[in-house]
């Protein structure tokens, strides 16, 4: 006999040639036929090593009779090649090979009933039966419908291999086979019931793929069982005997035997789930639907349909519960429902698995079927011709009746179909349950291979593997919106469009309250044939999902159409939200969910570059060389006005990046409060060396006459800047040595006065209002002042509430050698030797009570005012302030102007218990975080949690809350501070 040389078997995809030419060595003559059809499988290898088992099985003759059957060769070498679970298979029944001989087979599909029949037939019962029951041993029966079932099932995926089936035909052949498998398990298990089967009537639903026609090879069979009790027996008997054929009929399915098992039956999507009784008569199926049903229970039964037993009775159930299924989408919260549900899917993909899950990762299988059954939810309603349960035919129902265009439905078509093709080669290797794609070489040859992928096999599947999730995801995003968007861009394009009404029908589906204006918005942005406007149509669809996800879509999109006016002409913008999905998803979220960041971003809009980069604060340092650089290239040719515009032009900028990171969840409450500090001191450092550098030059001297310091005081002091905050600060002076103090002064007085009206003006970024109150004297102090005169105010005049006060005290902008010795100067004051006396405590605690009397405005809430509410952040702040004017002289951690840095050395030090420091903690970051997120979602500060719903929802968003959970938000606020002010009647009161 010839053999084959190695490098020629390697040529055909043998991976281990030795190996190779041994069997074929084995097997003997006529194998040199069967060389070239053996380079076609998925694995040769495997495949001529199964042709060995069998032809030692069948004896002489098996290979010389398969060589002269090239169509039953092919067949036979692509299941051996393919799967190893059928490879067993025939190993145990040898004389199964002969069932891939037909003729016929890759040309006809066998009808349900020829399954329903062979099927009943293996277990002994008769077909023609109104309620067939088995006859052959339970065992033998178990075991006889498992041989039958693989029997059929290696026909199937010899045509589908050999043949090329369509997915859809093969899919539908598999759900046929898993109706007549429940058929004759049920008559196994009404031989197991006995006599008291007559009593019931059951009506096995299939659910799931196998409801809509297209099952995997290996899946979970969904199910829904329905009876009705026979004359004369009564609701509870009736009950016992569907719930045992019920669970008979699963254990016949799912139970391991020596010829393994078919796959498990899930009846989990029935009323209750796995809590609810497993069968119920359609009367209770009814009323449980119309009273406690789930939207997504009734997008399950978009797929119900008879499957087994008694088939009048399913069609009756089908019936009855069939109108549940299309008011679904005018149930309220439906679309908070549904993107709950997508959610839910997405956070229980394991991250390890994300990139190669076939179904339910980003461009997978499940993207499809969603978006193709949340439009028959919304459009089936009254449009009955897209009342599909199989995708694909649903797909093409859809693209017919122009809710989807037809190069849309076409791809979205091509894309899925490769995709289930993946998955049914992935699962008929092993016959397993799987939708995650291998990583390793050997499984991908075999997995590209078996689709035909000869040469270069893992380059081209990973290629149009990668080709076909972009696709799909880009289709998925697009889906649900586009016919929308035709409806309203007025320009010709060989589709059928959506009617206004059913556009608006649309939007209110989606969350927006105004659905006219949003129609309106969308015209605006998407009319006419210009570039911008084809780009526009291509942004929206997946901008209008994103932005219905947020707490304010209709503002949301009122926000994208006057951004998109004032940069949709800038070549930057609509490439960055086309090409960077990060980009313009963060981008979504920001418009509908905080007017604040949205009206810095209209202001400088070329700040949305930095939602493609990280968004963690820059450092003060960094800033104060980028605000001190751009300000001395302005003012070498315009005045210091110009120039401090344009570090408000960065400062601006900053703001939009931190308070875009605290809404996307990038930066906690302390990260926040600290880099809005950092950037008021860049802010306040670049303005003044601007300013003092004018007003040298205006005066024509070569150094300023005096040196100048600003302190920053209150919550700037502390680094925990809101956005609603002023800088509280101090101005200090110190003249040069040989300066008249006259001048130094008013040179001083002049250059801050420029710096606070420079910094105050109106203009496009939020003013940065400079509050010197807490200076000696208060109003009627002298703004600016040396630092011999703050030592003679402190030593002769100051109260212990500027004691209080200079605890915040942070000398951080302006000359280095005044701060250093203001900060000298003020420790001894703050941080008093021995600490407070009883007097300094009453007279502390005299001045709290005074303010918490007078300061709350009136018809505020104090349960509910963040600021000086009961438990609020004045409560928690006066009482660390009260402990380090006791204790901080004796405990160095005390000296921080630092509210959390202060409970911490506090608790550490044993002032206060570790649980109460731990609830002042969480208290003052919630209330913080509040506060900022009230400013964010309003767009201007208030200092009371909200009370409307509308700003209460937003807030919650913000913070993280799901949907509807405002009442949890208050509650968690209210039970917060109820906690704090506790701890606060305790250490501060006393």
């Amino acid at each position: 006999m010839t053999l084959p040389g190695k490098g020629e078997l390697l040529r055909l995809g043998f991976n281990d040639p030795d190996t190779a030419l041994k069997d074929l060595a084995a097997l003997g003559d006529g194998t040199q036929e069967l060389w070239a059809i053996l380079g076609q499988a998925a694995d040769p290898d495997a495949a001529l090593a199964g042709l060995v088992v069998l032809a030692e099985s069948q004896g002489d003759g098996f290979i010389e009779e398969l060589a002269g059957d090239e169509g039953t060769a092919m067949r036979l070498v692509s299941v051996l090649g393919a799967s190893p679970a059928l490879t067993d298979h025939l190993a145990r029944h040898p004389a199964q090979w002969r069932e891939l001989v037909d003729p016929t087979l890759g040309t006809t599909r066998p009808a349900a009933y020829v399954f329903r029949a062979s099927l009943l037939e293996a277990v002994g019962a008769k077909s023609a039966d109104a309620s067939p029951v088995a006859t052959v041993p339970d065992a033998e029966a178990v075991d006889a419908l498992r041989v039958e079932y693989r029997r059929w099932l290696l026909r199937l995926a010899a045509r589908d291999l050999a043949h090329q089936l369509p997915v859809d035909d093969v899919a539908a052949e598999l759900s046929d086979l898993a109706c007549a498998t429940l058929e004759a398990a049920l008559a196994v298990a009404r031989a197991r019931v006995g006599v008291d089967a007559d009593k019931v009537r059951l009506a096995v639903i299939a659910m799931g793929k196998c409801g809509g026609h297209e099952l995997n090879y290996v899946s979970d069979v969904d199910v829904i069982f329905v009876h009705e009790a026979a004359d004369g027996v009564g609701d509870d008997v009736a009950l016992r005997v569907a719930t045992q054929l019920a669970s008979n009929l699963i254990q016949v399915c799912s139970a391991h035997t020596a010829e393994g098992t078919i796959w498990p039956v899930d009846a989990a999507l029935r009323p209750e789930g796995k809590a609810g009784a497993l069968s119920r008569t359609i009367t209770g199926h009814v009323g449980y639907y119309e009273r406690w049903a789930s939207t997504w229970e009734f997008q399950a039964l978009l797929k119900a349909r008879p499957a087994a037993g008694d088939l009048e009775l399913g069609r009756a159930y089908v019936d009855a519960v069939n109108p549940f299924v299309w008011k679904a989408a005018e149930r309220d919260g439906f679309v908070a429902d549904t993107q709950k549900m997508r959610r839910r899917v997405i956070a229980h993909i394991p991250s390890k698995e994300a990139d190669r899950e076939l179904k339910l990762g980003a461009g997978g299988l499940r993207d499809v079927e969603f978006a193709v059954q949340l439009l028959q939810l919304v459009h089936g309603r009254t449009d009955t011709g897209i009342r599909q349960p199989t995708t694909l035919s649903a797909l093409a129902a859809l693209t017919r009746s122009g809710y989807v265009g037809r190069e849309d439905g076409e791809a979205m078509h091509e894309a899925y179909a490769f995709l289930r093709r993946m998955e049914h080669r992935l699962q008929l290797y092993r016959l397993r349950r799987t939708h995650v794609v291998p990583d390793d070489e050997e499984s991908l040859r075999w997995l590209a291979r078996s689709l035909g992928y000869l040469r270069d096999p893992v380059v081209r599947l990973e290629k149009e593997w990668g080709h076909q999730r972009i696709e799909v995801r880009r289709l998925h995003e697009k889906l649900f919106y586009r016919p929308l968007l035709d409806a309203v861009a007025r320009i010709p394009s060989g589709q059928a469009h959506l009617s206004a009404k059913a556009a608006e029908a649309r939007l209110t589906a989606l969350g927006y309250a105004d659905p006219k204006a949003a129609l309106r918005h969308l015209e605006a942005l998407t009319t006419g044939v210009s570039r911008r406007a084809a780009l526009q149509r291509a942004l929206l669809p997946v901008m209008l999902q994103w932005l219905s996800e947020g707490a304010d879509p209709d503002a949301g999109l009122f926000g994208f159409r006057r951004i998109s006016d004032a940069l949709g002409a800038t070549p930057w913008y609509l490439r960055s939200l086309r090409d960077e999905g990060l980009v313009a998803q963060r981008f979504a979220t920001i418009l509908s969910t905080s007017r604040y960041t949205t009206a810095l971003l209209e202001r400088e809009p070329e700040a949305l570059r930095l939602l493609g980069h990280d968004l963690a604060p820059l450092s003060a340092e960094a800033l104060t060389d980028e605000m001190v650089a751009r300000a001395a290239r302005r003012r070498t040719t315009t005045s210091a006005e110009e120039a401090v515009r344009h570090i408000r032009a960065i400062r601006r900028r900053e703001l939009f990046r931190i308070s875009a990171a605290e809404l996307l969840g990038e930066a906690e409450i302390d990260t926040v409060g600290a880099a809005l500090s950092r950037l008021t001191d860049a802010t306040l450092e670049a303005s003044l060396r601007t300013v003092v550098a004018e007003e040298v030059a205006r005066r024509e001297i070569e150094e300023p006459p005096t040196r100048i310091a600003i302190i920053a005081m209150g919550r700037y002091g502390g680094f925990e800047l809101s956005y609603a905050s002023d800088a509280d600060v101090l101005f200090v002076h110190q003249p040069v040595e040989g300066a008249d103090p006259g001048e130094a002064t008013q040179f001083a007085l002049k250059v801050i006065a420029d710096l606070r009206r420079l910094l105050a003006l109106p203009g496009a970024d939020p003013p940065l209002e400079l509050d010197a109150d807490l200076r000696p004297e208060g109003r009627q102090g002298a703004l600016v002042r040396t630092l011999p005169a703050y030592a003679s105010y402190y030593a002769k005049w100051s109260g212990i509430w500027e004691s209080q006060a200079l605890l915040r005290a942070d000398a951080v902008v302006g000359d280095p050698q005044v701060r250093e010795a203001f900060t000298a100067m003020i420790d001894p004051l703050r941080y008093p030797e021995g600490g407070l006396s009883e007097d300094d405590i009453i007279e502390v605690r005299r001045i709290k009570g005074r303010v918490d009397h007078e300061r709350l405005p009136r018809g505020a809430d104090p349960n509910t005012h963040l600021k000086l509410g009961r438990g609020g952040l004045a409560d928690i702040e006066w009482t660390v302030q009260l402990l380090q004017m006791r204790h901080a002289y004796a405990v160095p951690g005390l000296r921080t102007p630092r509210t959390v840095e202060a409970l911490q050395a506090a608790r550490d030090a044993s002032l206060i218990e570790a649980d109460d420091a731990e609830t002042l903690i969480e208290a003052w970051r919630m209330v913080s975080r509040v506060r900022n997120a009230v400013t964010l979602a309003r767009g201007r500060p208030a200092d009371s949690l909200p009370a409307g719903p509308v700003e209460l929802h937003a807030v919650a968003t913000i913070l993280g809350y799901p949907d509807g959970a405002t009442d949890e938000l208050v509650n968690d606020y209210l039970r917060m501070t109820r906690l704090a002010h506790g701890v606060v009647e305790r250490v501060f009161w006393e």
